[in-house]
């Protein structure tokens, strides 16, 4: 199933089903209780927003060796978390605000899991009833200022930083080797797959469910692949991810 929040014509914020006809809308939340309304919207009728609002993003630096090597780190012998705040989150087809005080901005396409349950202190073996599914992100980076701050809030935070979308998908499986692509104006930057990850997901929700409790809705970026560069206002970045869709973002000045 893929989950999307929508806001329809009539300023209604809601979740929603894709079909083949178009969104079903559903009342509540799939984070608690929802439940399917007889109403199937057009997508001209309703504009994709962030498929969530997370109280935190969990973020994994240097988790694909091609992407270490590229930035000239080694690889960690444990995963490396980073925060974003939940105010970086924007959706499909907003747009991406480019900081007056950097000079080098940066994308990073990524897989997103997408929790769906209280995840507190769990195992390996147990992670995936607490995952309600996965959907694409863009971990937008100051990359001058990650370069010279000597810890990443700055260059990973400000607002806008973090697309995602444009859907929460509950069936695909990152072990299978998800394709992730990202593109800028049509140019294919990135082209790796979630099986190249160091640590994979399983490894990552529980050895972060052992330093902080997850919570509904929150999100964990997985790291990307080498091919990461700079971008500047005007560029479209498309980060595609196989079975989960194509998230599209434009950069502003």
């Amino acid at each position: 199933m893929k989950i999307v929040r929508v806001d329809t014509k009539t300023d209604d914020i809601t979740y929603g089903g894709v079909e083949p006809e178009g969104i079903r809308l559903y009342r509540g939340s799939p984070f608690v209780a929802w439940e399917p309304t007889e109403t199937v919207v057009d997508w001209e009728e309703a504009r994709l927003l962030a498929p969530i609002i997370p109280t935190k993003i969990v973020c994994v630096g240097r988790n694909y060796v091609g992407h270490a090597e590229e930035m000239g780190n080694e690889v960690p012998e444990q995963p490396l978390l980073f925060l974003k705040p939940p105010t970086t989150v924007i959706g499909p087809m907003q747009q991406i605000r480019y900081p007056a005080s950097s000079n080098e901005l940066s994308y990073e396409a990524e897989l997103a899991v997408v929790i769906g349950t209280v995840t507190r202190n769990v195992d390996i073996e147990d992670v995936g009833p607490h995952i309600i599914g996965y959907t694409a992100a863009n971990d937008i980076t100051a990359r001058d200022h990650q370069r010279t701050d000597g810890q990443w809030t700055r260059a990973k935070g400000f607002d806008t930083f973090c697309p995602l979308g444009p859907a929460i998908d509950t069936d695909v499986d990152p072990q299978e080797g998800l394709s992730i692509i990202s593109r800028v104006n049509g140019e294919i930057r990135q082209s790796g797959s979630t099986a190249d990850m160091v640590f994979g997901v399983g490894h990552l929700v529980s050895y972060i469910s052992k330093i902080m409790t997850l919570l509904p809705g929150d999100v964990i970026l997985t790291g990307t692949p080498e091919g990461v560069g700079s971008v500047n206002p005007g560029d479209k970045i498309e980060v595609q991810i196989e079975g989960i869709g194509v998230l599209t973002n434009t950069v502003s000045s």
